[in-house]
C-alpha cells in the first residue's frame, strides 16, 4: 500500500461483523483463564495484560505508526519529549554519554543537557553541520547512540543523514531521528540509515492540537549483538535481563529487540503510556496526515515567498526556498516539502517581533506548532527561554526570530493577516 493508504489502512484489519473503525477498549486490565497463563506473560510478554505496557487500542495505532516508517514496531508515550527521553535511557545508563545536534528543539536541550547530566548521562553537542569527520571526533569511549532532528525546530537546519549515519555506524552505535516535523509523509529517515525515530505526536499527526502524545519506532536494522561483539556495549541487550526472569532480548525477540525492552523495562517501571482514547483521537489525525501535509507545504511556500518581499524582514529561514541554505538537502531528503513551519528574523530585534505577533488577529499567539491553525511563537522568550546566550545562538535563534506554523487556512488570508501584523512594526 502506499503511504496514504496505510493511513487509512494499517494497523487494524476487522474481522466479518467488527467495528470498522478502530473501536476504543477502555480497560486496564484483561482476563486470563489460569494462573500459568499470567504467569508465563511475566516470563515473555506477548499478549495484552495491563494497561500500563499496551492497550488494543493503542496498539492498532502503533502497528500503523510503524507501517508509515518501515518499522518493525512502534511504541506510544504520553509526550514527544517522553518518546525522545525513554528512546536514549534504552541504549544509556549512567556512566554513558550520546552525542546530539545542537539545533534541536530546545525542550530536548534542557532534556538531554541538564536532566540526563543528573542521571550520569552526558550530551555531546555537535553543530547541525558538522562533516563525518568532526562527528567521528566527538566519540568518547563511552559514547552510546547519535541524536538529530530531520527538521529542526525552530532552526529549520535539515539533518544530513547519509553523513550521521555513517558516523554513526562507523563507530558501531545506533542513530535516533526526531521526524515530528517532517512524520513519515515527507520523510522516511529508515530509508537514510537512521535505526530509531521518534515523534512528537503533539503536532503535525494529531493535527488538531487536543493532546500531547509521542511515539518510538524501531527499525529493526541495528545489529545489538554485532555491535555488543566490536565494542563490548549494549550487554543488556545481548544477555539476561534479571529484571524479567533471563530474558534475552536479541535472542528471544529478533529484530524487535530494541521495541520490546523499552517496553519491558522502561514503559513498565517509568509508566508513561497514553490512554486508549488518546490513541483513538490520534488515529482521527493520522487518517487525514497526507492530504494535510500536502497543504501545509503549499501554505508554507507561498508565505515564506510573501516575506521575502518585505523590507522589515531581516532573513526567511525555510528549506522549501530556492536559495535556502538547507534546499539542497531538503530535495535530497523532503522532495515532497519541508512541513509548515517557517522562521523568520524581524529587523528591530525582540521589540519589533512582539509587535508583529500582538497586533495578529487570524494567527495565534501560542506554546504550539504544527496545528491545523496557522500559530506563531518567540523562542527565545518561550520554548526556549531557559537556554543560555550561547545555547541560543547554537540553536540558531536571535531576538528577532519568530517561529511562523502555517495552518490550512486559505492562504490569502494568512497572508493578509501577517501584512497586519508587518504594517505595526
Amino acid at each position: 500500500m502506499e503511504i496514504e493508504t496505510k493511513c487509512l489502512h494499517a494497523g487494524y484489519e476487522p474481522k466479518n461483523g467488527e467495528p470498522r473503525v478502530v473501536p476504543i477498549v477502555q480497560s486496564t486490565t484483561y482476563r486470563f483463564d489460569s494462573c500459568d497463563h499470567v504467569a508465563a506473560l511475566f516470563d515473555k510478554p506477548t499478549e495484552f495484560m495491563y494497561s500500563r505496557f499496551a492497550n488494543p487500542t493503542c496498539d492498532a495505532v502503533e502497528k500503523k505508526i510503524a507501517a508509515l516508517e518501515g518499522g518493525v514496531g512502534c511504541m506510544l508515550t504520553t509526550s514527544g519529549q517522553a518518546a525522545s527521553l525513554l528512546a536514549v535511557l534504552n541504549i544509556c545508563s549512567a556512566g554513558d554519554s550520546f552525542i546530539a545536534s545542537s539545533s534541536i528543539y530546545g525542550g530536548t536541550i534542557n532534556l538531554f543537557g541538564f536532566t540526563l547530566k543528573k542521571l550520569g548521562i552526558e550530551c555531546i553537542w555537535v553543530d547541525a553541520d558538522a562533516s563525518f569527520d568532526e562527528i567521528c571526533g566527538a566519540f568518547k569511549p563511552n559514547t552510546k547512540a547519535v541524536f538529530g532532528e530531520t527538521i529542526a525546530n525552530p532552526a529549520l537546519t535539515v539533518f544530513d543523514f547519509e553523513t550521521w549515519a555513517k558516523a554513526a555506524h562507523e563507530k558501531h552505535v545506533p542513530l535516533i531521528v526526531d521526524n515530528t516535523f517532517a512524520t513519515p509523509v515527507l520523510c522516511r529517515p529508515f530509508e537514510w540509515g537512521t535505526d530509531i525515530i521518534v515523534h512528537s505526536t503533539t503536532k503535525y499527526m494529531d493535527g488538531h492540537a487536543v493532546q500531547c502524545g509521542g511515539a518510538i519506532v524501531d527499525s529493526g536494522n541495528f545489529d545489538w549483538a554485532a555491535a555488543h561483539a566490536a565494542t563490548g556495549a549494549f550487554a543488556d541487550f545481548v544477555e539476561p535481563d534479571e529484571s524479567y526472569h533471563g530474558l534475552i532480548y536479541t535472542k528471544d525477540f529478533g529484530r524487535a529487540a530494541y521495541i520490546v525492552k523499552v517496553r519491558t523495562q522502561l514503559m513498565r517501571d517509568f509508566g508513561c503510556y497514553p490512554a486508549a482514547q488518546s490513541a483513538f483521537l490520534l488515529n482521527l489525525g493520522l487518517e487525514t496526515l497526507p492530504v494535510r501535509m500536502k497543504q501545509y507545504c503549499e501554505n508554507a511556500l507561498a508565505v515564506a515567498q510573501h516575506f521575502q518581499k518585505s523590507e522589515k524582514i531581516a532573513s526567511v529561514t525555510y528549506p522549501g526556498l530556492p536559495g535556502d541554505k538547507y534546499h539542497r538537502l531538503a530535495q535530497k531528503y523532503l522532495p515532497g516539502g519541508t512541513s509548515g513551519v517557517i522562521t523568520i528574523s524581524i529587523k528591530g530585534g525582540r521589540p519589533a517581533a512582539v509587535r508583529f505577533m500582538d497586533a495578529l488577529k487570524l494567527a495565534s499567539d501560542e506554546v504550539h506548532v504544527a496545528d491545523i491553525r496557522t500559530c506563531v511563537l518567540h523562542p527565545a522568550s518561550s520554548t526556549h527561554r531557559q537556554l543560555t546566550d550561547e545555547q541560543l545562538a547554537a540553536a540558531g535563534i536571535d531576538g528577532g526570530m519568530v517561529r511562523f506554523s502555517c495552518g490550512l487556512e486559505n492562504v490569502n488570508d494568512i497572508i493578509a493577516d501577517i501584512d497586519r501584523g508587518l504594517s505595526s512594526v
